[in-house]
């Protein structure tokens, strides 16, 4: 199984089972988050000449999901389920269900398995009849599985692509973003130094930040408050080691509880593997009427791909956000 895509599609005779497996040039971490990314879904998901809008994608387990295939010709297809389990990043369960023929409903089990730095996806699609399976394989699912795995697959190219690029940078243990702002690095730098100016961007998308408090010198301390869409807060503190005005901010990076106390990462579920503190640079450079910002972690050993992956994400989305509130 060396090609990407699809590799094998079997329904063994008198079964009620169709097993896709797929094998993706990928590490199973960012494939398994790629999947589980709404944002990729329209990219890939159904025929190639149909879009595809995610209606919901709560992914949880007990969580739901509807997705809606739009045709050349307007017309639209509604397909849903619920996540019975998931299990990042080995294995997910759900249902799935074509609205228009309801009564259906069909259990895919997909596990994820790495394998010399690639990874096989099983797509086990229990029905609940020989008849209702043998009756969807002649709608075309071979031809649409292909599909939709090839492009899936080129996908993650892509994200691998960019990932390699100017924005994601680093080495091994080591994380680097980079980004280029329509701004003066005064306006940016003041982004990060006054309270009011970084609760208005500070978090991932969907997030909001009611509390910024900043003793922005060498040696003050910052706590800062993510408030997710569902309501939790999340808080982090640290201390300013070092301070180059409007060019350099050097500050330690915690989690913590909403006094203030550095706490681990499991507080908030997260993997314990995250150390206590970690050390953030950031450097600011004019770069022809813009700024240049960087970001670095330069000491993130320990740290599973899966967490790094979602700490470039959330950062990336933070500062989609410092873009927007630049311009105004």
């Amino acid at each position: 199984m060396s090609k990407d895509g699809i590799t094998r599609i079997s329904a063994k005779p008198g079964e009620s089972e169709v097993v896709i497996i797929t094998v993706i040039d990928a590490p199973r971490d960012l494939v398994f988050k790629t999947v589980m990314d709404p944002k990729y879904i329209s990219e890939y998901w159904g025929p190639k000449a149909f879009t595809t809008i995610v209606d919901k994608m709560d992914v949880r387990t007990g969580g739901s999901w509807r997705f809606i295939n739009k045709a050349p010709d307007g017309s639209e297809y509604a397909f849903s389920g619920v996540y019975k389990e998931v299990s990042p990043p080995k294995r997910v369960v759900q249902t799935f269900n074509y609205e228009a023929m309801p009564g259906h409903e069909m259990t895919e089990t997909i596990t994820y398995e790495e394998q010399d730095g690639k990874t096989i996806i099983t797509d086990r699609a229990m029905f609940q009849s020989v008849e209702e399976r043998d009756g969807m394989l002649k709608t075309g699912m071979e031809t649409g599985s292909i599909e939709t795995m090839a492009r899936f697959a080129e996908i993650v190219k892509k994200i691998q692509k960019e990932r390699s690029g100017t924005k994601s940078l680093g080495r091994q243990g080591e994380m680097v973003i980079v980004r280029y702002f329509e701004a003066p690095i005064e306006k940016v730098w003041k982004a990060w130094a006054e309270p009011e100016r970084m609760m208005r961007w500070w978090g991932p998308k969907g997030f909001t930040s009611p509390v910024v408090k900043i003793d922005f010198r060498q040696g003050g301390k910052y706590l800062l408050d993510m408030r997710s869409p569902d309501g939790k807060d999340f808080w982090s503190t640290g201390v300013y080691k070092e301070i180059v005005p409007m060019k350099k901010i050097v500050v330690g990076d915690s989690f913590a509880d909403e006094n203030g106390k550095v706490v681990s990462a499991s507080y908030y579920g997260m993997d314990p593997g995250f150390p206590l503190e970690s050390k953030i640079v950031l450097t600011f450079e004019e770069y022809g009427g813009k700024t240049k910002f960087t970001l670095r972690y330069p000491d993130l050993e320990g740290l599973n791909a899966m967490d790094l992956e979602n700490m470039r994400q959330g950062w990336n989305e933070s500062f989609d956000k410092l873009e927007q509130t630049l311009r105004l």
